[in-house]
């Protein structure tokens, strides 16, 4: 009993709290708090609904890349995490085959690159287990978010330093499923990324940017069009980010658009992607 009353506080206290910003994610719908599964991974923490076999949203901080930071090659496949229900219980458990064929790709929340280059080789092969992967229409994956992936990555982390990533599906009341899987893998309808950087100093609130992207994008928009606010995703996934901010500061940051203080100017919006 003390074993578990150790490892429930150690979790919720110490271990949780320091992989997002400001607090844990809440979900307003207290079925949908009561039924997710929070895994930890080395550089990034998952919010994992086996009800929908998608993660809910994902959490993880963006660093300065290292000066010895190696290109490490890319895992070939996919692999189940047998953390989630799904394949702890023998039931449905998400496959790299579940995909196949399905016209949708394999999408990462926390991403490949960034994971790989500040946290090394075992947490960019974290990056690959199913429960960090959501269906997302090749335009979509390969050339929009991939544009928005590059930007933390590159512009966004030389001038701005650290900051903090939450990222996840959208899903419509009644989603559809993979048609090449009969596990139940439901298809987003949108996606959103926040960036969050905390304030220098304590009278200076954070400084967030935040996008929801939908499946049918062409890959080429002028990413300034997809800028929204934090209560714009709030009130479109049902999770209240940031909770443990004070009220003025949080709703300060989630009712405002920013652009400009991540100098996402007109010819960053308008990268071309790398596929």
């Amino acid at each position: 009993m003390l074993v578990m009353a150790g490892w429930y506080s150690y979790e919720h206290y110490i271990a949780r709290p320091a992989m997002v910003f400001a607090g844990v994610p809440v979900h307003q719908d207290w079925q949908t708090q009561l039924t997710k599964r929070i895994i930890r991974n080395d550089a990034f923490m998952v919010g994992y609904s086996d009800w929908l076999g998608n993660p809910l949203w994902v959490s993880y901080q963006v660093l300065p890349r290292p000066d010895n930071a190696a290109n490490l090659p890319r895992p070939s496949r996919f692999d189940s995490d047998w953390r989630s229900l799904r394949c702890l219980t023998f039931v449905a458990c998400i496959t790299h085959e579940d995909y196949t064929g399905s016209g949708y790709d394999r999408g990462h929340l926390a991403p490949n690159h960034v994971i790989a280059t500040r946290y090394g080789a075992q947490a960019q092969h974290q990056t690959f287990l199913m429960t960090n992967i959501s269906p997302q229409r090749p335009d979509l994956n390969r050339r929009t978010w991939q544009r928005i992936e590059a930007l933390a990555a590159n512009q966004f982390s030389q001038a701005h330093g650290p900051f903090w990533v939450i990222t996840g599906p959208i899903f419509s009341d009644k989603p559809n499923f993979l048609p090449s899987s009969p596990k139940r893998i439901a298809i987003p309808d949108s996606f959103y990324k926040i960036f969050i950087q905390p304030g220098e100093t304590a009278d200076q609130p954070p400084k967030v940017l935040a996008f929801i992207v939908p499946q049918n994008v062409k890959g080429d928009e002028d990413l300034r069009t997809l800028v929204v606010t934090v209560r714009d995703i709030e009130k479109r996934t049902g999770l209240n980010f940031f909770h443990q901010l004070d009220d003025g500061v949080e709703n300060y940051i989630e009712t405002l658009i920013d652009k400009d203080s991540w100098g996402l100017t007109q010819r960053l919006a308008n990268q071309r992607a790398r596929f």
